[in-house]
């Protein structure tokens, strides 16, 4: 692989991972930004696939519906499809809570955003395991989640 494509891959891998750093980050304050944080986590899950996908070299399409990233991925690498729920589950914050015509619902609460933050981080934290070593982000941004 080469180092142009190596870092077009780890950047996916470090966007995704300051997704996550920002979704914690968020829910953590004195009164938590949980419609940021939410956010934060389906974006971290659609940049993960991302990643996969650039990795093996497949067009990105410029979509935030992780069921259908996640199928792309499936579609190359059928461990993938386990990842079907967690999917499903963030697939709506892309934009249920980020314009404020949608805010009439309830914000997400707490322990909405620590499911999400797990199920954005079992996405990212599996395709880390696809991903060469070579190619992760270093070591020490994986050890700070």
């Amino acid at each position: 692989m080469d180092d142009t494509k190596r870092e077009w891959v780890r950047s996916w891998l470090v966007k995704a991972h300051s997704d996550l750093r920002s979704a914690r980050a968020l829910v953590a304050l004195d009164e938590p930004a949980t419609d940021t944080a939410i956010y934060h986590c389906q974006q971290a899950a659609e940049k993960g696939l991302k990643d996969y996908l650039a990795f093996r070299d497949q067009p990105l399409e410029r979509t935030h519906d992780l069921e259908r990233l996640l199928e792309l991925a499936t579609a190359l690498d059928p461990a993938f499809a386990p990842l079907e729920t967690q999917a499903d589950v963030l697939n709506p914050y892309a934009t249920a809570f980020r314009y404020p015509a949608m805010l009439s619902v309830q914000f997400p609460s707490v322990a909405e955003v620590n499911t999400a933050t797990e199920h954005a981080q079992a996405i990212y934290d599996f395709v880390l395991r696809q991903i060469p070593e070579a190619v992760r982000p270093g070591n020490n941004l994986n050890a700070s989640l």
